[in-house]
Protein backbone atom coordinates (compact mmCIF):
# COMPACT_ATOMS: atom_id res chain seq x y z
CA UNK A 1 0.00 0.00 0.00
CA UNK A 2 0.74 3.65 -0.61
CA UNK A 3 1.16 5.73 2.20
CA UNK A 4 1.54 9.81 2.02
CA UNK A 5 5.10 11.42 2.88
CA UNK A 6 5.13 11.15 6.79
CA UNK A 7 7.18 14.69 7.00
CA UNK A 8 5.72 17.73 9.80
CA UNK A 9 4.61 19.63 6.46
CA UNK A 10 3.81 17.18 4.30
CA UNK A 11 3.97 17.61 0.55
CA UNK A 12 2.60 19.85 -2.72
CA UNK A 13 3.83 20.25 -5.79
CA UNK A 14 2.19 22.75 -8.69
CA UNK A 15 2.97 25.99 -10.42
CA UNK A 16 -0.14 27.34 -8.47
CA UNK A 17 1.16 26.58 -5.52
CA UNK A 18 3.71 29.02 -3.37
CA UNK A 19 6.95 27.78 -2.23
CA UNK A 20 9.94 28.78 -0.44
CA UNK A 21 9.76 32.23 1.72
CA UNK A 22 6.19 32.79 0.49
CA UNK A 23 4.59 29.67 1.46
CA UNK A 24 7.03 30.24 4.73
CA UNK A 25 5.68 33.09 5.59
CA UNK A 26 1.96 32.25 5.31
CA UNK A 27 2.76 28.91 7.50
CA UNK A 28 3.69 30.98 10.00
CA UNK A 29 0.56 33.23 9.77
CA UNK A 30 -1.70 30.21 9.88
CA UNK A 31 0.15 28.91 12.99
CA UNK A 32 -0.78 31.66 15.19
CA UNK A 33 -4.15 30.48 14.52
CA UNK A 34 -3.47 26.82 16.09
CA UNK A 35 -3.55 25.16 12.40
CA UNK A 36 -1.10 23.56 10.60
CA UNK A 37 -0.44 24.56 7.03
CA UNK A 38 0.03 21.84 4.24
CA UNK A 39 0.57 24.00 1.08
CA UNK A 40 -0.75 27.46 0.00
CA UNK A 41 -1.62 29.11 -3.93
CA UNK A 42 -3.27 32.72 -4.55
CA UNK A 43 -7.35 31.00 -3.90
CA UNK A 44 -6.59 28.59 -1.62
CA UNK A 45 -5.24 26.86 1.92
CA UNK A 46 -5.05 23.19 2.07
CA UNK A 47 -4.92 22.77 5.82
CA UNK A 48 -4.23 19.57 8.38
CA UNK A 49 -7.27 19.88 10.12
CA UNK A 50 -6.97 17.88 13.63
CA UNK A 51 -9.26 15.73 14.61
CA UNK A 52 -12.07 16.99 16.85
CA UNK A 53 -12.13 20.56 14.92
CA UNK A 54 -14.92 20.95 13.22
CA UNK A 55 -14.81 22.10 9.47
CA UNK A 56 -17.18 24.56 9.60
CA UNK A 57 -19.08 25.71 12.50
CA UNK A 58 -21.57 23.72 13.72
CA UNK A 59 -25.49 26.10 14.69
CA UNK A 60 -25.10 26.61 18.19
CA UNK A 61 -23.01 29.48 19.41
CA UNK A 62 -20.60 26.48 21.38
CA UNK A 63 -19.52 25.14 18.73
CA UNK A 64 -18.18 28.23 16.66
CA UNK A 65 -14.64 27.67 16.72
CA UNK A 66 -13.07 25.52 13.59
CA UNK A 67 -10.91 25.62 10.37
CA UNK A 68 -12.59 27.94 8.44
CA UNK A 69 -13.97 30.49 11.88
CA UNK A 70 -10.05 30.49 12.27
CA UNK A 71 -8.99 31.55 8.78
CA UNK A 72 -11.37 33.66 8.62
CA UNK A 73 -9.32 36.21 11.05
CA UNK A 74 -7.43 36.49 7.88
CA UNK A 75 -9.43 36.84 5.00
CA UNK A 76 -12.74 38.14 5.10
CA UNK A 77 -13.54 36.21 1.78
CA UNK A 78 -12.76 32.58 3.26
CA UNK A 79 -15.34 30.22 1.71
CA UNK A 80 -15.58 26.78 2.72
CA UNK A 81 -15.16 23.94 -0.03
CA UNK A 82 -15.47 20.62 1.48
CA UNK A 83 -16.07 19.07 4.62
CA UNK A 84 -14.45 16.22 6.74
CA UNK A 85 -16.45 15.01 9.59
CA UNK A 86 -15.53 16.76 13.07
CA UNK A 87 -13.25 12.90 14.23
CA UNK A 88 -11.10 13.50 11.12
CA UNK A 89 -8.41 14.61 10.55
CA UNK A 90 -6.42 15.43 7.11
CA UNK A 91 -6.23 17.29 4.07
CA UNK A 92 -8.69 20.08 4.42
CA UNK A 93 -9.07 22.41 0.98
CA UNK A 94 -10.31 26.12 1.88
CA UNK A 95 -10.91 28.87 -0.26
CA UNK A 96 -9.69 32.12 0.12
CA UNK A 97 -12.25 34.12 -1.84
CA UNK A 98 -15.21 33.27 -4.25
CA UNK A 99 -13.25 32.74 -7.36
CA UNK A 100 -11.38 30.00 -5.63
CA UNK A 101 -14.45 28.41 -3.80
CA UNK A 102 -15.92 28.00 -7.37
CA UNK A 103 -12.84 26.55 -8.81
CA UNK A 104 -12.49 23.91 -6.30
CA UNK A 105 -16.68 22.56 -6.00
CA UNK A 106 -16.63 22.40 -9.71
CA UNK A 107 -14.10 19.77 -9.22
CA UNK A 108 -15.14 17.86 -6.08
CA UNK A 109 -18.99 18.43 -7.30
CA UNK A 110 -17.34 16.15 -10.96
CA UNK A 111 -15.33 13.84 -8.61
CA UNK A 112 -12.18 14.58 -10.49
CA UNK A 113 -10.48 15.28 -7.09
CA UNK A 114 -8.88 12.01 -6.17
CA UNK A 115 -8.94 11.45 -2.42
CA UNK A 116 -7.19 9.09 -0.33
CA UNK A 117 -7.73 8.57 3.46
CA UNK A 118 -5.94 5.83 5.37
CA UNK A 119 -7.78 3.79 8.31
CA UNK A 120 -7.16 0.96 11.27
CA UNK A 121 -9.93 -1.36 11.52
CA UNK A 122 -10.61 -4.08 13.68
CA UNK A 123 -10.00 -7.67 12.56
CA UNK A 124 -7.78 -8.89 9.85
CA UNK A 125 -9.48 -7.78 6.95
CA UNK A 126 -9.59 -10.49 4.03
CA UNK A 127 -9.77 -10.29 0.98
CA UNK A 128 -6.66 -7.62 0.94
CA UNK A 129 -8.38 -5.34 -1.62
CA UNK A 130 -11.93 -5.07 -2.55
CA UNK A 131 -14.81 -2.77 -3.37
CA UNK A 132 -17.93 -2.05 -1.30
CA UNK A 133 -21.13 -0.65 -3.01
CA UNK A 134 -23.82 -0.12 -0.72
CA UNK A 135 -26.25 3.05 -0.99
CA UNK A 136 -26.48 5.07 2.37
CA UNK A 137 -29.19 7.45 3.70
CA UNK A 138 -29.43 9.29 6.88
CA UNK A 139 -30.90 7.47 9.98
CA UNK A 140 -33.54 10.21 10.58
CA UNK A 141 -34.50 9.26 13.78
CA UNK A 142 -30.92 8.71 15.11
CA UNK A 143 -29.34 11.96 13.42
CA UNK A 144 -26.33 12.76 12.53
CA UNK A 145 -26.31 8.66 11.79
CA UNK A 146 -26.22 7.28 8.61
CA UNK A 147 -27.93 3.83 7.58
CA UNK A 148 -27.31 1.46 4.67
CA UNK A 149 -30.48 1.23 2.40
CA UNK A 150 -30.60 -1.10 -0.39
CA UNK A 151 -34.16 0.53 -1.41
CA UNK A 152 -33.86 4.37 -0.41
CA UNK A 153 -30.03 4.73 0.02
CA UNK A 154 -28.02 6.84 -2.52
CA UNK A 155 -24.85 5.18 -4.10
CA UNK A 156 -21.65 4.75 -2.38
CA UNK A 157 -18.69 3.48 -3.79
CA UNK A 158 -15.75 2.84 -1.23
CA UNK A 159 -12.13 1.08 -2.67
CA UNK A 160 -10.56 -0.59 0.24
CA UNK A 161 -7.03 -2.26 -0.02
CA UNK A 162 -5.18 -3.77 3.20
CA UNK A 163 -2.11 -2.69 3.77
CA UNK A 164 -0.84 -4.07 7.12
CA UNK A 165 -2.05 -6.40 9.25
CA UNK A 166 -0.86 -5.34 13.17
CA UNK A 167 -2.16 -5.71 17.40
CA UNK A 168 -3.10 -2.68 19.16
CA UNK A 169 -3.75 -2.44 22.78
CA UNK A 170 -6.99 -2.08 24.27
CA UNK A 171 -9.30 -2.68 26.66
CA UNK A 172 -11.88 -5.10 28.10
CA UNK A 173 -15.51 -3.70 28.91
CA UNK A 174 -14.26 -3.97 32.50
CA UNK A 175 -11.13 -1.67 31.40
CA UNK A 176 -8.40 -4.63 31.62
CA UNK A 177 -6.20 -4.48 28.47
CA UNK A 178 -6.39 -6.85 25.68
CA UNK A 179 -4.79 -7.02 22.53
CA UNK A 180 -7.21 -6.17 19.34
CA UNK A 181 -5.98 -7.32 16.05
CA UNK A 182 -6.29 -4.59 13.42
CA UNK A 183 -6.04 -3.87 9.80
CA UNK A 184 -4.33 -0.59 8.66
CA UNK A 185 -6.07 -0.42 5.15
CA UNK A 186 -6.04 2.21 1.78
CA UNK A 187 -9.76 3.57 1.24
CA UNK A 188 -10.78 5.41 -1.61
CA UNK A 189 -13.91 7.46 -1.84
CA UNK A 190 -15.75 7.22 -5.66
CA UNK A 191 -18.72 9.36 -4.21
CA UNK A 192 -18.57 11.60 -0.86
CA UNK A 193 -21.76 10.03 1.31
CA UNK A 194 -21.85 11.15 5.09
CA UNK A 195 -19.82 8.26 7.05
CA UNK A 196 -19.22 6.93 3.91
CA UNK A 197 -16.15 4.89 5.26
CA UNK A 198 -17.38 4.38 8.38
CA UNK A 199 -20.33 2.35 7.49
CA UNK A 200 -18.77 0.90 4.67
CA UNK A 201 -16.54 -0.85 6.69
CA UNK A 202 -19.08 -1.51 9.66
CA UNK A 203 -20.80 -3.32 6.66
CA UNK A 204 -17.57 -5.69 6.09
CA UNK A 205 -17.39 -6.35 10.16
CA UNK A 206 -14.83 -4.19 10.23
CA UNK A 207 -15.91 -1.09 12.58
CA UNK A 208 -12.87 1.49 12.45
CA UNK A 209 -10.92 1.89 15.52
CA UNK A 210 -12.07 4.77 17.73
CA UNK A 211 -15.66 5.39 16.10
CA UNK A 212 -17.77 6.47 18.81
CA UNK A 213 -20.93 6.25 16.60
CA UNK A 214 -20.58 3.20 14.99
CA UNK A 215 -18.19 0.62 16.79
CA UNK A 216 -18.47 -0.95 20.11
CA UNK A 217 -16.64 -2.56 22.54
CA UNK A 218 -12.97 -2.94 22.31
CA UNK A 219 -13.03 -1.56 19.20
CA UNK A 220 -14.60 2.10 20.40
CA UNK A 221 -11.93 1.61 23.74
CA UNK A 222 -8.68 0.93 21.98
CA UNK A 223 -8.23 4.46 20.78
CA UNK A 224 -9.41 7.99 22.11
CA UNK A 225 -9.77 9.58 18.31
CA UNK A 226 -11.40 7.98 15.26
CA UNK A 227 -8.63 6.59 13.30
CA UNK A 228 -9.45 7.93 9.84
CA UNK A 229 -7.03 10.05 8.32
CA UNK A 230 -7.92 12.24 4.63
CA UNK A 231 -3.87 11.63 3.93
CA UNK A 232 -4.24 12.46 0.34
CA UNK A 233 -6.15 14.62 -2.43
CA UNK A 234 -5.05 14.81 -6.15
CA UNK A 235 -5.89 17.74 -7.96
CA UNK A 236 -5.89 17.61 -11.98
CA UNK A 237 -4.74 20.64 -14.00
CA UNK A 238 -6.74 22.50 -16.23
CA UNK A 239 -8.24 20.54 -19.18
CA UNK A 240 -5.82 22.87 -21.50
CA UNK A 241 -2.90 23.13 -19.02
CA UNK A 242 0.16 20.55 -19.22
CA UNK A 243 0.89 20.97 -15.31
CA UNK A 244 1.20 18.16 -13.46
CA UNK A 245 -1.45 17.59 -10.69
CA UNK A 246 -1.49 19.37 -7.29
CA UNK A 247 -0.63 16.71 -4.61
CA UNK A 248 -1.11 17.24 -1.15
CA UNK A 249 -0.31 14.96 1.53
CA UNK A 250 -0.71 15.11 5.16
CA UNK A 251 1.67 13.22 7.36
CA UNK A 252 -0.26 10.17 9.24
CA UNK A 253 -1.29 11.11 12.93
CA UNK A 254 -1.14 7.11 14.02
Amino acid sequence: MQTPATSSTGHASHHLGWQDNRLQEERERVATLGLSLLAAGDDWWAIDKPAELPSVPGRDPSRFDSVYSRLCQLSSDTRAVHRLDVATSGVLLVARNVEGQRRLSRLFQSRTIDKRYVAIVAGFLTPAEGSIALPLRCDWPRRPLQIVDITLGKSALTHYQVGQHLALEGKRPDGTPQMLSCSRVLLTPHTGRSHQLRLHMLALGHPIIGDAFYARGAALNTSPRLLLHAARLVIPPAPDSDEAPLVLEAPLPF
